[in-house]
């Protein structure tokens, strides 16, 4: 019996944070991101530690993690993880959503600079 709708797998959801942090796919440290996620295929909602896998992800690209673009593709797997009915929102309003989940309304001054330069505001 076929599972109504079929469930997103990690790498889905990591491709969709990508494309909706680096539309025009100019990011070359979203691209290397990406890669480490493109292989896996298990459901995001069976990953017991997936806040860990998503953090190591990010510090094998951004060792002293500062770069506000991996903080935003973090905070929006994370956020598309438990919030698939979204999946295929406004990236914008998927934007300013993951940033208020992640950082409960107030992200640091660099993640609000950088979302304020893509025209969302938290």
């Amino acid at each position: 019996m076929p599972t109504e709708p079929e469930p997103l797998t990690l790498a889905e959801v990591a491709r969709r944070a990508v494309e909706i942090c680096d539309p025009q796919d100019t990011d070359a440290v979203l691209g290397d991101y990406f890669i480490q996620f493109e292989d896996a295929d298990e459901p995001i909602r069976a990953i017991q530690n997936l806040e860990e896998r998503v953090a190591l992800a990010a510090e094998g690209v951004d060792s002293d993690v500062s770069d506000p673009s991996i903080a935003v593709v973090n905070a929006v797997i994370l956020y598309l993880a438990h919030r698939r009915d979204e999946f295929d929102d406004d990236p914008d309003d998927i934007l300013r959503l993951a940033a208020r989940a992640e950082w409960k309304g107030n992200p640091p001054e660099v993640v609000r600079d950088w979302l304020s330069d893509r025209g969302v505001t938290v």
